[in-house]
């Protein structure tokens, strides 16, 4: 059953153009236990796939979030503080689309580390943090990419990834890509070559390069480190 809420307060918080990033902040909600709370991995509405092997707790406390920059939120993490103290840190993973701006349905396996189930809304506050992920980021091709069409997404990063830029002369220039809502870096016309390298910026500022990077359906690639 899902329950509708009020956030309560939020401090201001940088932006940068698209999507809103939020760097630092915290903010004070009323959180509900998500409609289906054992469906993990998420469902159809999702922005992300499962969560990665090594997060901060296994299972990973998941949680859905409403709109507020959701495609640059997702594969992010949140420290929730529930009304008792207790907080976890989970990964948001879903979209709760008829929310208020900046709420949070919080998954089973994450509502029952700061609440008992039958309360159903609890009041929280949270804040992003790092998933602390130290296994090396993955980035995955969306079915049908090609030389002709790039679309590429950014999977177990350990802070939230700000943009993915793309080169096809060893780095020497870097070309941008624009951010779905559906959290991946597309081209609509692809960069006409078989491999690029790749570049990761993450929210802080951190920066990862992946090199010769095959451009091809449903491949995927792994970087040497995280952020």
């Amino acid at each position: 059953m899902r329950f509708h809420s009020l956030v309560l307060a939020a401090s201001a918080a940088p932006v940068v153009l698209g999507c809103a990033i939020p760097i630092t902040r915290t903010v004070v909600v009323e959180v509900q236990l998500y409609p289906v709370a054992t469906q993990v991995p998420p469902g159809p509405d999702a922005l992300y796939p499962a969560p990665p092997a090594e997060t901060p707790s296994d299972p990973a406390p998941l949680v859905a979030v409403k709109p507020l920059g959701q495609c640059r939120n997702c594969g992010g993490c949140v420290k929730v503080t529930g009304p008792n103290g207790d907080s976890i840190t989970a990964m948001i993973v879903d979209q709760c689309p008829e929310c208020n701006e900046g709420h949070l349905d919080l998954f089973q396996n994450a509502f029952e580390k700061i609440g008992t189930l039958s309360e159903g809304i609890i009041s929280t506050s949270y804040e992003f943090v790092d998933c602390g992920i130290s296994s090396p980021i993955v980035l995955k091709n969306k079915s049908g990419t090609s030389p002709f069409w790039f679309s590429m997404q950014v999977v177990n990063a350990t802070e939230r990834v700000a943009k993915l830029e793309v080169s096809t002369d060893g780095g020497s220039t870097w070309q941008s890509t624009q951010r779905k809502d559906y959290n991946f870096f597309e081209q609509p016309s692809g960069f006409g070559t078989p491999s690029v390298d790749v570049r990761v910026t993450s929210v802080s500022g951190k920066v990862v390069v992946v090199r010769n990077v095959p451009v091809a359906s449903d491949e995927h690639a792994t970087a040497s480190s995280n952020f």
